[in-house]
């Protein structure tokens, strides 16, 4: 009595594992059960649920003779050695030659949580920019712990494990609207919801199909996503950060000093119309890369990640003032709405004519307005500035168009 079993029964007696298994514990803590069997190999991640008593079950004899009273089985109790992680990052700040600006824009996205586009040419560092934003980011708070594993669960990727690092998703080009935003005959999360409270990177962003591409619209701005099907409907998180690179033409060379551009006017335009612009609106910050001199390839690095843990070091404060300043250690600049806006962010009367003034001449949408305030906040954090400064604004703009 008061108590729910769950697990997959094998031809030989042993309980098997199962996927979903943290959301069955949360479910019956939320339904009021005082305990939950499940199988041993599910018990680090159910663990993560509090308030419920929680068992592991290695067979079906073993459970018959704990229910008579004769072996009694014992509550599960979480030890340090069950956090296990997903990937460790290869990639880190100093690893980068050049490419200062493009790092101060990385440092500014992984603080305030920002989407960030790359475009440049082949081979100028833009995938390697990329790979490195996950090293840079905040370990996962508790509750974001939770809910990725959860998510993991779900879609079998993670079943007998703890997710202790944010997710890094990156899924290749040919892959269907399906995989990307979920769903199937048994609705599964996507790749958008694997991301979640992580990274969702899309290499060579054009290469995508259009309408997996305009797919992504809807979640970035309400940050879940519903799969509807005819018998059924699940609304997943997708709180993701959107990084994509692009090279600025087919041939990869358009505006390049030493490789001429072989594209025609036609197929720059097409190639670039593949974003479209509702899309590229949903993006705080462009960054153009350049090509790196083959004179500095070779420079001597710092081996101490120096570069590296002084970002973290200072992304980490940045984070921390969001949380003291929203009270909530999942709310970012970038999840600010326009409400938020208005009531926590501060801008001189001076500061705000330079930007009023700035969006008209850039023809700025509503949505880049704010989008602008929101990456200016995130510089005025890492700054430890109170308030918005016009420096910070003018910062901000420059990340808002491809130059």
């Amino acid at each position: 009595k008061g108590a729910i079993f769950a697990g997959e029964l094998a031809l030989d007696g042993r309980i098997r594992p199962i996927s979903g298994a943290i959301t069955i514990a949360e479910a019956a803590k939320q339904a009021g059960y005082a305990s939950v069997y499940l199988p041993t190999s599910n018990l680090d991640q159910a663990g993560l649920v509090s308030g419920i008593a929680i068992y592991g079950v290695d067979s079906l004899k073993s459970l018959y003779l704990h229910l008579k009273e004769e072996v009694r089985l014992t509550a599960y109790k979480p030890t340090p050695s069950a956090r296990e992680a997903l990937s460790t990052p290869d990639y880190y700040l100093d690893d980068i030659y050049g490419q200062e600006q493009a790092k101060r824009a990385l440092i500014i996205a992984a603080a305030g949580h920002h989407n960030i586009l790359f475009s440049g040419t082949p081979g100028a560092g833009k995938t390697l920019l990329a790979k490195t934003l996950r090293a840079l980011l905040p370990p996962l708070s508790p509750d974001e712990q939770l809910e990725v594993t959860k998510l993991h669960s779900l879609h079998g990727s993670l079943i007998d494990a703890v997710a202790t690092e944010r997710p890094f998703r990156s899924p290749h080009h040919t892959s269907s609207q399906i995989a990307l935003v979920g769903g199937g005959t048994k609705p599964k999360p996507g790749e958008i919801s694997l991301a979640h409270h992580g990274v969702l990177f899309l290499d060579e962003i054009p290469e995508y199909p259009r309408s997996v591409l305009e797919a992504l619209r809807q979640p970035l701005e309400d940050r879940v996503i519903s799969v509807a099907r005819a018998n059924s409907q699940a609304t997943y998180p997708a709180h993701f950060m959107l990084v994509g690179t692009m090279n600025p033409c087919p041939c990869g060379y358009y505006g390049d000093p030493e490789h001429e551009c072989s594209c025609s006017i036609n197929q720059i335009l097409n190639y670039q119309k593949r974003l479209s612009g509702p899309l590229l609106d949903r993006i705080d910050m462009i960054i153009s890369v350049s090509r790196i001199p083959h004179d500095q390839l070779l420079d001597t690095k710092s081996s101490q990640k120096t570069q590296h843990n002084d970002a973290q070091n200072t992304i980490a404060l940045a984070r921390d003032r969001q949380i003291n300043r929203y009270g909530s250690s999942t709310k970012n600049n970038s999840s600010l709405t326009n409400g938020d806006v208005k009531r926590f962010v501060t801008l001189a009367p001076p500061t705000k004519v330079f930007l009023d003034s700035a969006a008209t001449k850039l023809k700025l949408s509503a949505r880049s307005y704010f989008k602008v305030i929101k990456v200016a906040q995130t510089i005025a954090d890492l700054e430890n500035s109170q308030t918005i400064e016009t420096s910070h604004l003018a910062e901000a703009l420059q990340y808002r168009q491809i130059s």
